[in-house]
């Protein structure tokens, strides 16, 4: 797919400003084949500027043109495509130049399918997929290799799974999901009930669902597992990055991201519009309200009734300094005894 960049800036909704030492008209003509960094960009590439440390790599970059915002858009050399916010514009072009393969073509003849399937319009399914009885594919839907669809699952228009994701049974997903590689949706949660004086562990069977909403967007090797009773919920527009853990009855809500490597407990309701950085823990049976932002390695261990932003991770120090540290966390006990006592003299 090629555009130029006068089709570009349409798209984009960009002013196109050429250099006075190029024509305008053919540079508008020029073809566009793919983005790059500022760095590696060449001849029929466009490149975007949205951080400031990267300004003296636009007065070298050889790109045919570069994203940028007004106040940038004196110091480019090439042709700039005009716009308050040049990321936006980066996402919004890469979406146009984007490669990607769908996850399978057609269906494949190594897939095994239930009679009973209800298949819509032009879905794929791909090689040695398994979809069991009662399961409903709505149009466009694609299945990648290996994946394994359980009993009565619904997936909802648009819907692209990758390779060998497994989705238990009673599983909703929305229209215009993507799931990406070795995901496992609904899988029990961890409920046990302890066997009075014994070392043993009774599995309560988890009779509830997962049901994920609409435009949701779920990274690699993520769990989210079933409810005990009631479902857990992922709600419209969440995106979750790779390796995350959903505990059952977790209630995700509706635009909140959640990086990489971070885990919800049992039970926590999550608000709307929450951003949750990497190796986050969240506590089960609490809440947590709208617009909340955690940082790296918050551990929430009780419930956040005012959106702000929090954090608890320690930051990276000196092996010797650090150990300092934790020797002067060692002597807080002590150090709290002598200020109690000392207050006591002085009283």
């Amino acid at each position: 797919m090629t555009y130029t960049l006068a089709d570009i800036a349409n798209k984009l909704n960009a002013k196109l400003v050429v250099p006075a030492a190029l024509d305008a008209s053919s540079e508008a003509a020029v073809n566009i084949t793919s983005l790059a960094t500022l760095a590696k960009a060449t001849t029929g590439q466009v490149a975007f500027l949205a951080n400031s440390k990267y300004i003296p790599q636009l007065n070298d970059t050889k790109a045919s043109a570069v994203i940028v915002s007004p106040n940038a858009a004196k110091s480019c050399p090439v042709s700039a495509l005009v716009m308050d916010n040049p990321y936006m514009g980066y996402a919004i072009l890469a979406n146009l130049l984007d490669t990607t393969p769908k996850p399978a073509s057609g269906i494949h003849p190594s897939a095994v399918i239930a009679e009973n399937v209800v298949i819509g319009e032009n879905v794929n399914i791909g090689a040695n997929a398994v979809i069991e009885s009662g399961v409903h594919l709505a149009n466009n839907v694609s299945i990648g290799a290996g994946c394994f669809i359980g009993h009565d699952v619904t997936i909802g228009e648009a819907t692209s799974l990758w390779a060998n994701i497994t989705v238990y049974h009673n599983v909703v997903i929305g229209h215009h999901c993507l799931i990406q590689a070795n995901t496992v949706i609904g899988a029990d949660g961890f409920g046990y009930a302890p066997v009075a004086g014994q070392y043993k562990w009774h599995k309560i069977p988890q009779l509830g669902g997962v049901v994920i909403g609409n435009h949701v967007e779920i990274g690699a090797s993520t769990t989210i597992d079933r409810g005990a009773l009631d479902n857990t919920e992922i709600k419209d527009g969440v995106i979750l990055d790779n390796q995350i853990q959903i505990a059952h009855n977790a209630i995700i809500g509706e635009n909140t991201a959640i990086a990489g490597c971070s885990v919800v407990a049992g039970s926590a309701v999550i608000g709307k519009n929450c951003t949750i950085a990497g190796l986050v823990a969240i506590n089960g049976h609490i809440s947590i309200a709208d617009n909340t932002v955690f940082t790296g390695m918050s551990m929430v261990t009780k419930t956040i009734t005012q959106a702000g932003v929090y954090s608890s991770g320690m930051p990276v120090a000196p092996n010797k300094e650090w150990h300092k540290t934790n020797a002067r966390i060692k002597r807080l006990d002590s150090l709290t005894a002598r200020v109690k006592a000392l207050e006591k003299i002085t009283r």
